[in-house]
């Protein structure tokens, strides 16, 4: 998969340093690199899926990256966290 832009919506970047201590730029820099990403579930539209990118940061820090993926290059981020420890594995 190839995403060469990310959308950001405002509550989402809140939530993400709130809850769950993850900063937009950890998250550009999981997409700077070469994230592994995995089918979630089907969108309301054909080719419009949720999908799950799973990378590293720069510093090491490993995140699990969730992206609604229209029809575009560009990926809009719902949310991100540290990975559980069963999905460290995957």
């Amino acid at each position: 998969m190839r995403i060469e832009g990310i959308i950001w919506l405002d509550t989402i970047v809140e939530k993400l340093e709130r809850k769950h201590h993850v900063s937009a730029a950890e998250v550009e820099e999981i997409f700077s690199g070469k994230p592994r990403f995995r089918y979630v579930e089907r969108g309301f539209k054909r080719g419009e899926d949720v999908y799950a990118a799973i990378g590293k940061t720069d510093a090491g820090r490993r995140l699990f990256v969730f992206v609604y993926k229209p029809r575009t290059r560009e990926a809009l981020v719902i949310s991100a966290r540290g990975p559980s420890r069963r999905e460290r594995n995957l």
